[in-house]
């Protein structure tokens, strides 16, 4: 699904999940049309800039099903900061907090399938940025050796996916933007 209201190239948006938004409604941030997890949608600017303005720095997490099986040093690797190619330009990384997974998470079938190769086998790793740059994760576990076959975002400053479905809606309350607004 397009984490936008408008659909394009065939695919499903915000305006397809069974809710009535208001009309001045916007996503902070975005996830690109290969990636799932948290969303969140405000129509509170503070809220927006808050989470991300690159000052602030509030954690992103996002759980990455990689190729292969990384070890110690691929992980200090994606750890450190590193120089990406984005949108033609390069920018270096800050560092930033990954872990394997342990045990590894067992997530529903994702639609459409990730590709499988039946004799490399895979491994879920998490990362926490505080930055969000385009494809970044996916071009970090890349330039690592560690291709993305999956990339479920897990949480957003304190707010998280934990007991969220696919597709599936919550209206944060007064209590729980104005704590994000007083960190």
């Amino acid at each position: 699904m397009l984490s936008q209201f408008t659909r394009e190239g065939g695919h499903l948006s915000l305006a397809d999940v069974d809710f009535d938004w208001p009309s001045d409604v916007y996503s902070v941030g975005r996830l690109d049309t290969d990636s799932e997890g948290l969303l969140l949608l405000t129509n509170d600017k503070r809220v927006n800039s808050e989470l991300l303005s690159p000052q602030n720095g509030h954690p992103r997490t996002y759980h990455a099903q990689v190729e292969g099986v990384p070890e110690y040093n691929n992980i200090k690797v994606l750890m450190s900061p590193m120089d990406l190619n984005i949108k033609n330009r390069i920018y270096k990384t800050k560092s930033c907090k990954v872990s394997i997974l342990d045990p590894q998470p067992e997530y529903p079938e994702r639609t459409p399938p990730i590709r499988v190769r039946k004799s490399v086998p895979d491994t879920w790793i998490s990362l926490t940025l505080t930055e969000g740059k385009n494809r970044q994760v996916r071009k970090m576990t890349a330039k690592a050796g560690f291709p993305t076959l999956r990339l479920i975002r897990e949480s957003i400053g304190p707010f998280k996916l934990k007991g969220l479905s696919s597709g599936e809606v919550r209206e944060l309350s007064e209590e729980e933007v104005n704590k994000l607004m007083h960190l």
